[in-house]
């Protein structure tokens, strides 16, 4: 699959339309059904801060999930991604309140990879509550 965005119009620097993704004590639950992490880090305050955790933090594959998502909506095309992987640097502590937390992503084009395959690397920029949460976030998109 690739994606709607062509190869030759974009450049190494394309900034990615940035995105912000609210996080909730719900979202994690139903996250957890949907991929059978029940961890009690997810979803249960008291276990959490019994482990030496400052609350409940989102599932680690949860935010690798939304901070892809900058990604396949700019592309158009999910499939488009070839690959994708990151580093976890800190957990998003979602705090049981109305708010709960925020995913803050930004992504650029970092570089052209290889004119025959129409392949990009998109560098990855992932905050929440100031700092980052995740590192070394590449994806390499095959672009139309």
């Amino acid at each position: 699959m690739t994606a709607k965005i062509s190869y030759d119009e974009v450049e190494v620097g394309t900034e990615l339309p940035a995105q912000t993704f609210p996080v909730s004590r719900a979202t994690l639950v139903r996250y957890a059904g949907a991929s059978g992490d029940f961890n009690p880090i997810h979803w249960n305050e008291k276990f959490a801060k019994e482990v030496g955790l400052p609350d409940v933090i989102a599932h680690g594959m949860f935010t690798m999930a939304e901070a892809i998502r900058v990604v396949t909506d700019w592309a158009g095309d999910p499939g488009a991604v070839a690959e994708y992987g990151v580093r976890f640097t800190k957990p998003v502590v979602v705090p049981n309140d109305e708010t709960g937390a925020l995913i803050e992503v930004s992504a650029k084009v970092a570089a052209k990879l290889d004119d025959d395959d129409r392949t990009v690397r998109v560098d990855l920029t992932a905050m929440s509550a100031g700092q980052k949460v995740l590192g070394m976030s590449r994806a390499v998109v095959r672009l139309a």
